[in-house]
């Protein structure tokens, strides 16, 4: 094993039952109040709960032995699976650590998982003589509101972050690098435990487009998908390039300017490009559209390329597991910057903080290897030891000609989009 590696399972010799369901469930209804696992977008998706094995992992190697766990596992588990989609039959959770060789990384395979694909929709569960198949649960009652709210600075005041991007700009300017993501937190108390069922509703109503996902405490919506595979196909969305919104007439405008911003096309071709040299080893073709699109969300807009392609049938790339193919292309630009090693050390020498598993790998993997992952952005890590706490997390790409004071209001409009779940 890897430094860290913290691995539980009772799921060995248990039964693997998937069946169809006649209705297509409400899944982020279904959710119970303790360890909520989410991965929806626009009604579909799965959702889990209960644990039937766990991994916690660290080191080098993080991502190869995740892989090597989750295949000798699912290969064990086995069972009938008449739905055959996507996602059906036994399905592993994971959340990745921004640096998987330093922070710890968990995989959760739950004991129930409920899925909803096209006109599919299925339920799975392992079980055993000790804990027998559940039922499907009835709606969950709404979660209380949290009252009030209160914030803190997190490891960096706002007067001391702004300084910490003009260091990185003048970095920049001096040849050692091309971008750096540089990111902040902070920390909000509400007067009682923080549902996970509620902010994963609101975020899923105000933000449809975006992956809605929750794994061992850390969730949030993320709009950026690091990496899908469905047999060989691949797909990827990357975004780079921020815009806030406007009312009438000035939110157009702002999107114009978006589209012909040279800065913000230059940080998102960063972006593209990283993704892009990274999986090429490993595909047969790739499709990389020459210009980028517009993602509009609630809060802001993004410049986003989907860029898709055909993994290898044959050779020792092209046998690579879905985690082999994240672990390739993270951390990509978007959220690290280019070069990554320079990118990621002075990530650690101005950000003062552990970004843990915000800006990592998120998503779900199942016995096929289809699988989808996403980034952990617009998102917050619920506190272990206070219901009542969490810690938002937000960044924006520093290139050539960033500044400092239209950064700082990027990450306030990111914080925005999770502010808002907490405080409808």
């Amino acid at each position: 094993m890897t430094a860290a590696a913290v691995t539980s399972q009772d799921a060995v010799a248990s039964a693997v039952t998937t069946v169809e369901l006649p209705d297509s469930p409400a899944l982020l209804g279904l959710l119970p109040a303790e360890g909520a696992l989410s991965w929806v977008r626009r009604g579909e998706g799965l959702v889990g709960w209960g644990e039937a094995a766990r991994l916690e992992v660290s080191g080098p190697g993080a991502l190869a032995e995740a892989a090597a766990w989750w295949a000798e596992l699912s290969a064990e588990l086995g069972g009938d699976d008449p739905v055959g989609v996507p996602g059906s039959g036994p399905v592993v959770f994971g959340s990745v650590a921004f640096d998987p060789a330093a922070g710890t990384s968990v995989f959760v395979v739950p004991q129930v998982v409920v899925g909803r694909r096209g006109s599919a929709a299925w339920m799975t569960t392992i079980s055993s003589a000790t804990r027998p198949d559940p039922e499907l649960p009835a709606p969950a009652e709404s979660a209380p509101a949290p009252g009030r709210l209160r914030y803190a600075d997190g490891a960096l005041d706002p007067v001391t972050w702004c300084a910490a991007v003009a260091a990185a700009v003048r970095r920049i300017d001096d040849g050692e690098l091309a971008k750096v993501v540089l990111a902040r937190d902070l920390l909000v108390t509400a007067d009682v435990p923080l549902d996970a069922r509620r902010l994963l509703d609101r975020l899923a109503a105000r933000f449809p487009d975006c992956w809605t996902f929750a794994v061992d405490g850390l969730l949030g919506a993320t709009p950026e998908l690091l990496l899908r595979r469905t047999g060989r196909q691949l797909s990827s969305r990357v975004l780079a390039g921020t815009a806030p919104r406007g009312a009438g007439a000035d939110d157009e405008r702002l999107a114009a300017a978006l589209l012909g911003s040279d800065k913000d096309r230059a940080e998102h071709a960063l972006a593209v490009d990283s993704l892009v040299r990274a999986l090429e080893p490993y595909c047969s073709d790739l499709a990389v559209p020459e210009e980028p699109s517009l993602l509009t969300l609630a809060n802001v807009r993004h410049l986003a390329t989907d860029v898709t392609g055909t993994q290898r049938r044959s050779g020792r790339r092209g046998a690579a597991s879905l985690l082999d193919l994240v672990a390739a292309v993270h951390p990509t630009a978007a959220v690290c910057g280019t070069p990554p090693d320079r990118a990621a050390a002075l990530i650690g020498e101005l950000e003062g903080m552990d970004r843990d598993r915000y800006a990592g790998p998120v998503g779900w993997l199942d016995a096929r290897g289809d699988g989808e992952f996403g980034l952990a952005l617009r998102c917050a890590q619920l506190s272990p030891d206070d219901p009542a706490s969490a810690r938002l997390f937000a960044g924006c790409g520093i290139v050539a000609g960033s500044d400092p004071a239209a950064e700082l209001a990027e990450t306030q409009s990111k914080f925005a989009a999770f502010q808002a779940a907490l405080e409808s």
